[in-house]
């Protein structure tokens, strides 16, 4: 099979620093640590699910492929410099973040573009620098938007207006959220009880996603201010969940279930249902794997077949993940917090490494490619791709 890389002479180097000092892959490829032994399938599986009449296990199975969803994939803008995310506007516009230049484009349904500039702060390198952005539910009477940032001491939530003329001041309402060259987190997105939820990274220390006072390794839900929601699981803090290794998605369904995808180490990738207060287990454990204490996923793939960031929720509630390394998008239905069927592999190698997926006002999602940054880039990449579903 082809390299999904390009070869460059940094990247020669990169690679002989880290042969010598023996670290792996970098993490949105899969792992920061030599592997040790082969995962057991190369493909997804679920976390067994009760059977209705006897209470047993049903073992994983495994995945289903299909060449694209329903209709063809369309572009709606080539050329983009590392895209990270989109968040609609309420009138179809799409706000997308570019990562390592920090800056922010308006994009519309038709393919028009407009610079909105640059945020002031950012602070790139590695895999941080401008990710996430957040459109407040009333931006209509507020115009308020939200973004994830790397700066130069930590990753921060800042909060700021969007004027005719671009971006009013940029006000930090969450920092100290430990940063590095990896692991950094970034999706934030509001909930639909009306609080914006973060996800955090480890910041290449695991030990942080379990220690309930550090904000690494987490997933936090804080008001537009910043502050921790009410109703959180200890009062006064903002963690939601912990012992998260690195959450790069984050999406609802119609009922209010709440899904994250999850990069794992070397072995597994995640697909999470979240409840408060509950602990996913990392570092001590990593995919489908009973221990008391921890929630295992409800679904889980190689590394080499996802590497997962963006997710959306369709109309028939199945989620939708894109996967970097796996250059695809994955569809994974399920029944509130059940899965119900076996993952469907999308867009395999068509598109190349995939960064976000984000349902439109109508109906279709839009994702993002990621190959200018990492990967093989491809004439008009990177693009927003009009993907319908169905």
């Amino acid at each position: 099979m082809p390299s999904r890389h390009r070869t460059s002479p940094a990247l020669l180097v990169l690679a002989l620093t880290c042969a010598l000092a023996g670290c792996g892959a970098p993490d949105e490829d899969g792992g920061t640590e030599p592997t040790t032994s082969a995962p057991t399938s190369g493909g997804p599986t679920s976390s067994p699910t009760p059977s209705a009449s006897s209470g047993s296990s049903a073992p994983p199975s495994a995945s289903a492929r299909a060449p694209i969803p329903a209709g063809s994939p369309s572009d709606v803008v080539t050329g983009l410099e590392v895209p990270w995310a989109i968040a609609f506007l309420p009138g179809g516009d799409a706000l997308v973040t570019l990562r390592d230049r920090g800056e922010v484009l308006r994009i519309s349904p038709t393919g028009g573009r407009t610079s909105l500039g640059r945020v002031d702060g950012v602070d790139a390198g590695g895999e941080g620098g401008l990710l996430g952005v957040a459109v407040s539910p009333t931006f209509a009477t507020d115009a308020t938007v939200h973004f994830y940032l790397t700066a130069s001491d930590d990753n921060r939530v800042v909060r700021t207006t969007l004027r005719a003329g671009g971006f009013g001041p940029m006000t930090p309402v969450l920092t100290g959220i430990p940063k590095a060259g990896n692991h950094n987190g970034g999706r934030i997105a509001w909930g639909p009880d009306g609080f914006l939820y973060v996800s955090t990274g480890d910041a290449a220390r695991p030990e942080r996603s379990q220690d309930p006072s550090n904000l690494g390794g987490k997933i936090l839900r804080v008001t537009a201010d910043g502050k921790a929601a009410p109703g959180n699981p200890t009062a006064g803090s903002r963690v939601w969940s912990l012992g998260h290794r690195n959450v790069q998605g984050l999406a609802w369904g119609a009922d209010g279930t709440m899904y994250a995808s999850e990069f794992g180490q070397n072995t597994w990738d995640e697909l999470n249902v979240i409840t408060p207060g509950s602990n996913y287990g990392w570092p001590d454990v990593e995919g489908i794997e009973r221990r008391e204490g921890f929630v295992a996923p409800v679904a889980q793939w190689s590394t080499d077949d996802a590497s997962p960031s963006g997710i959306a929720v369709g109309a028939d509630g199945e989620v939708y993940m894109a996967a970097l390394r796996g250059a695809s998008l994955w569809k994974v239905p399920v029944d509130g917090a059940n899965r119900s069927g076996d993952p469907v592999r999308l867009l395999e190698d068509r598109y190349g490494r995939l960064r976000d997926a984000v349902r439109a006002p109508d109906g279709t999602l839009w994702v993002l490619t990621n190959n200018t940054a990492r990967g093989n880039a491809r004439e008009g990449d990177d693009r927003v791709l009009r993907v319908p579903i169905g």
